[in-house]
């Protein structure tokens, strides 16, 4: 195991476990070139094209607002996003160095998109509620500079750790929107810009008032005991997966095939698909 990167370890393990168990987001501005967005941009457009003329292949996370599960194969700069030297020592300084690449996709909120309620996206896992411990991470990496009429992301900083006990698992009652209102911090992340979160931490897609989408990647992590992989069908090909270096491939929890096969999105959130004024 590759222990002793420099590259990886000029990242602070301190600084990342802070920002994450506490504010429950943290970010690296300019990880990628703009270039190496607009090519992530490309493949995203062509592969959204065809999940939405598949049936089953783009969930509904409100009016206009759409996620999409992907074969990583699909996306030339696959690679070059899970070894990047931020991306490995956040997963090992949250998760572990066993740590489990579970999930690739994208959310792309289009005009019209509507405010979503405030939600985590899947219940608290008892390693969070009783033993509160993180043990999944989602990294985001937008395809265009955010501004406020194209909908930025907006999350309730340290509310991870909140157990909406009693209530449904995932979306807070409403007597509760004002403590997440009063957290809440929006996002404006530009071409570049990489950020990571605990999926737990409450947050919402905010209206998009522009002419213009805002997609976004998505690469979910796992610790070793976390089970997100269940919701996901990550496919890779034989070939793709012999081409992996071995430290990369050890990571990758999937299915190796001799061809892909489309992806029946599975991890759909009945509470979203409605929006809100």
């Amino acid at each position: 195991m590759d222990t002793a990167n420099p590259q990886i370890e000029q990242y602070d393990t301190a600084a990342i476990m802070g920002g994450l168990y506490g504010d429950g987001i943290i970010g690296l501005k300019g990880a990628f070139t703009r270039g190496f967005v607009a090519q992530l941009r490309e493949d995203i457009d062509v592969l959204f094209d065809e999940a939405r003329r598949q049936p089953g292949g783009a969930l509904a996370r409100g009016p206009n607002r759409y996620y999409v599960e992907i074969h990583p194969e699909r996306l030339r700069g696959f690679l070059d996003i899970i070894s990047h030297p931020w991306v490995v020592a956040v997963c090992r300084a949250v998760l572990g160095p066993d740590y489990k690449i579970v999930e690739a996709g994208f959310d792309v909120p289009g005009p019209g998109a509507m405010n979503q309620p405030w939600h985590r996206d899947f219940p608290a896992p008892p390693a969070t509620l009783v033993g509160r411990r993180l043990d999944s991470l989602a990294f985001n990496i937008t395809t265009v500079d955010v501004t406020e009429d194209i909908g930025p992301f907006e999350i309730a900083t340290g509310t991870q750790w909140d157990t909406l006990e009693g209530g449904d698992p995932m979306f807070p009652a409403r007597e509760l929107w004002p403590r997440y209102a009063a957290r809440a911090q929006r996002k404006y992340p530009q071409m570049g810009d990489i950020s990571t979160r605990s999926a737990l931490t409450i947050h919402r897609g905010t209206a998009n008032h522009s002419d213009k989408s805002r997609p976004v990647f998505v690469l979910g992590v796992d610790a070793p005991d976390g089970t997100n992989a269940d919701k996901h069908d990550l496919q890779l090909t034989r070939a793709y997966y012999d081409s992996l270096p071995e430290e990369q491939r050890r990571h990758i929890t999937c299915r190796v095939v001799d061809s892909l096969t489309p992806i029946v999105q599975a991890h759909a959130i009945e509470g979203l698909k409605m929006g809100m004024e």
